[in-house]
């Protein structure tokens, strides 16, 4: 996503990526975080690995991998990237066949190692390890009462709140669960580890993705089914909302702590967040996206000379304009991948022109064309009209900007880093009002009906369509007043 107010400083620790959730080239929206998990495989540890490693993009701050082998767990978490965190022989050392897996950005919790997933705690019935993927919007209501209870907390991350409830229930471990999952408000997808049992748990809506595949006679859970793509695991099915599945020696159970409610997968995962290659109720990423772009194309077409995409994630919608209007599709833009990780802290002068470290205009491509740039979203606006000025610098005689979302104009209270509404541009100002702004000829946006079309393909069946729109439209699923004790963003 491309919407930004470049920070001030990148480097905010010991490594480049603490933090990121908070501070990054162009400060955009971040996703919530990735889990993984292995049950019934003897290379649970390595799976992990790899799966986590497919989903990089869904956190870049931390990592982290419980794994048992039925007496006592092996973990280990770190600071930075999963082929950072972990080598050859921590792997080696990380014996059994359960995992659960977890990479991690932090927008609502401190960017420290005592944060990292899975987090492990004691308790009396034993290990417990826990890893979510989400936001539990009344997690400091609880926390709260917990903490006047007498409970103290080792760290600042919401996921923390369920290990007390389970822990302070006279119950069973997995009926203590169902009663601490009952508990919650928000989005979220949990896994649940202890030395016999895994449990994975969907949120009431399915606002957060979580999926189910087969590897052999082993069950493995991801937030996206790329990751089964890198192990060689079949994928399933997703896990339906309110569902909570219990994995034990005995098999397979499934069972709900809550009745699924108004089906709202996150929209925004289909717009931006997920890889192409993942697969979302039975819908591809590249060709949904793809979609976009054709839909944006009837909607709003304009007479041009070349279309590209801001990449990554606009990438697959340029190509689907491309294709409807007929407009030849090009690489106008580059996008430097290795910036974060291989030069030294610029200096003020570069800094101020971050948008160039990390992205290009391809001169050749642009000069003296009409252009139209497709790009996901806009949130603050400033990195777009940098991105319009970086193509007019290359020679563009007109920049047409085309977004394959509706105007962004409300905040996420279910797992997504998002500025505060007056910081979203679109809130406060008109679209020709961004238009001018961004420094573009032409700016549309894709309509709401037009991202449902286009996500839902020809089995679209009423407006909702399933998806949760409330960044667009301020209609939230879930209650979202918690007598000023709510939170938005993430809380893993």
């Amino acid at each position: 996503m491309s919407d930004a107010i470049i920070p001030q400083g990148l480097w905010t620790g010991d490594y480049y990526n603490q933090g990121t959730g908070k501070s990054d080239i162009f400060d955009t929206l971040k996703e919530e975080c990735g889990v993984f998990g292995v049950f019934g495989h003897p290379e649970a540890a390595s799976l992990s690995y790899y799966g986590l490693h497919a989903l990089q993009h869904r956190g870049e701050e931390s990592a982290g991998i419980c794994v048992t082998n039925g007496n006592e767990f092996n973990y280990h978490r770190g600071m930075g990237l999963v082929k950072e965190v972990f080598d050859r022989d921590l792997l080696a050392s990380l014996h059994g066949s359960r995992s659960i897996g977890h990479v991690r950005y932090s927008t609502n919790g401190d960017s420290s190692l005592m944060n990292a997933q899975p987090l492990i705690f004691k308790y009396r019935d034993g290990d417990l390890a826990v890893a979510t993927n989400g936001n539990i919007v009344n997690a400091p209501q609880i926390r709260h009462q917990l903490e006047q209870s007498g409970s103290i907390f080792q760290t600042t991350s919401d996921t923390e709140v369920i290990a007390h409830l389970i822990a302070r229930s006279p119950k069973d471990f997995v009926e203590a669960a169902r009663d601490a999952l009952a508990q919650l408000v928000g989005g979220f997808a949990f896994m649940l580890l202890t030395n016999d049992k895994m449990i994975i748990a969907s949120d009431p809506h399915g606002l957060r993705p979580l999926t189910m595949g087969r590897l052999g006679d082993a069950y493995l859970f991801s937030s996206e089914t790329c990751a089964f793509e890198v192990v060689g695991a079949e994928s399933i099915r997703d896990i339906l909302p309110g569902e909570m599945l219990v994995l034990d020696a005995e098999g397979v159970r499934e069972d709900r702590y809550a009745q699924p409610q108004r089906k709202a997968l996150c929209a925004m995962e289909y717009i931006y967040f997920s890889r192409p290659d993942s697969d979302m109720n039975g819908s591809n990423m590249h060709a949904a996206r793809k979609r976009m772009g054709q839909v944006m194309a009837q909607e709003s077409f304009v007479d041009a000379d070349v279309v590209t995409g801001v990449p990554d994630s606009s990438i697959s919608a340029a190509i689907g304009y491309a294709e409807q209007t007929g407009i030849p599709y090009e690489l106008g833009l580059i996008k430097n991948k290795y910036t974060g990780r291989t030069f030294i802290q610029p200096s003020q002068e570069l800094r101020e022109q971050g948008v160039k470290m990390k992205l290009s205009a391809v001169r050749r491509v642009v000069e003296g064309k009409r252009v139209v740039m497709i790009d996901d979203s806009i949130v603050r606006g400033t990195t777009s009209r940098r991105i319009v000025n970086l193509l007019r610098e290359a020679g563009a005689t007109e920049v047409h900007v085309r977004i394959t979302s509706p105007p962004f104009k409300n905040p996420c209270f279910y797992g997504i880093d998002t500025p505060s509404r007056a910081e979203l541009i679109a809130s406060s100002k008109s679209i020709e009002e961004i238009r001018k702004e961004i420094n573009a000829d032409s700016l549309e946006f894709l309509s709401a009906e037009g991202l449902i079309s286009a996500v839902e393909g020809d089995n679209a069946k009423d407006y909702k369509g399933g998806l949760c729109m409330a960044c667009f439209d301020n209609d939230y699923p879930t209650r979202t007043d918690f007598a000023g004790e709510e939170k938005f963003g993430c809380g893993c």
